[in-house]
């Protein structure tokens, strides 16, 4: 574990958040629709940035500390990948404007960054106090694998979560998006708009990634600077990522069993650490280098296989997999009536 002074936590945060009111400013101060070219830039942009940060870990941390980032980042990466696959389904099923899709997302990127923080402390201090957190970790992304390939073929119900239910009660919801607002007021009320519960939508579907992605990334460090990073960076870049590969995810039709795959072989190597730390040390750990290599290994399989598979199915669609099964509307309708 690398040894990481206040002013480097200091400055790093400083960055991020520097980063991101960027990122806020160029989405809001010009509402408009984002083309294949800006989204460009700005996905090479921030990986590059991403890439960046982990030379100068690679630099001043260490090999080892350098091969953990990269590690996470990759698996950040690459979970991130299903959380736009959810956020496509939200803007599409809310009818969500182009031109105010941008300020949405990172409203919704800032609370999973902010909510990650939290995990990713807590995590931390679990660890440190209890030694069979790994092992707990383990078998948190397991269960959480084993339960995205036996959904795979399903979507979650983004419109029907507990949240987005409770904003429907607080506030009337408009059916105007009133220029991009979340609030606002119609015949002397105030009014939801609909943008509000996009961001409800978006934030409480966060919560369950956050919940795999963050015992993922202690799969590969146990730093909490390196996952914090990791994360932070991975979010960043969510934004134009989202508009760059918004038509190619519903190619990726292996992309859940890939993502499965990860999440299951990273809970393997947590209870195998926890094994050999407070069991015995005969039993093997995963290196982090040969981890990188296979993580790397599945999500080009995983893309080349569903492209392929697409070529010669074209009518197939990805689907971005949950963690439990969906739930019919006429059984949510009678459940009220049954109590």
């Amino acid at each position: 574990m690398v040894d990481i002074p206040a002013w480097a936590w200091g400055a790093t945060i400083a960055l991020i958040i520097a980063l991101f009111v960027f990122d806020l400013l160029v989405a809001v101060r010009r509402p408009h629709a984002v083309g294949l070219r800006e989204a460009t830039f700005w996905s090479v942009f921030y990986i590059a940035l991403a890439l960046l940060f982990g030379l100068a870990v690679w630099i001043l941390g260490g090999s080892t500390a350098g091969t953990e980032y990269f590690s996470g980042w990759v698996v950040e990466k690459s979970l991130s990948v299903d959380n736009l696959f959810v956020f496509v389904i939200i803007m599409a099923r809310f009818a969500v404007p182009q031109e105010f899709q941008q300020k949405t997302l990172l409203f919704g990127i800032a609370a999973a960054l902010i909510l990650r923080a939290i995990l990713i402390a807590v995590g931390a201090a679990a660890i440190n106090l209890f030694s069979f957190t790994f092992l707990l970790f383990g078998l948190i992304l397991i269960w959480t694998a084993v339960q995205l390939v036996r959904h795979r073929n399903e979507e979650p119900d983004v419109e029907d979560t507990f949240f987005v239910r409770r904003a429907r009660k607080l506030f009337p919801v408009s059916t105007d998006f009133h220029g991009g607002r979340m609030l606002a007021h119609e015949d002397g009320r105030r009014v939801a708009t609909p943008l509000l519960l996009v961001f409800v939508a978006i934030g409480s579907t966060d919560v369950l990634f956050a919940l795999d992605s963050i015992p993922a990334v202690f799969g590969v460090t146990k730093d909490p600077f390196i996952v914090f990073t990791a994360n932070a960076f991975a979010l960043l870049g969510l934004r134009a990522l989202y508009f760059l590969i918004e038509g190619l995810l519903e190619r990726l039709v292996y992309l859940t069993i890939g993502l499965s795959t990860i999440l299951g072989f990273i809970g393997v190597k947590l209870i195998l650490h926890f094994l050999h730390e407070d069991v015995t040390k005969s039993v093997p750990e995963i290196p982090t280098p040969l981890s990188l290599g296979v993580i790397l290994a599945i999500l080009l399989f995983t893309t080349g296989a569903s492209l392929v598979r697409v070529h010669h199915h074209p009518e197939e669609k990805a689907r971005p997999g949950t963690l439990r099964k969906r739930r019919e509307k006429k059984q949510r309708e009678e459940e009220p009536a049954g109590r």
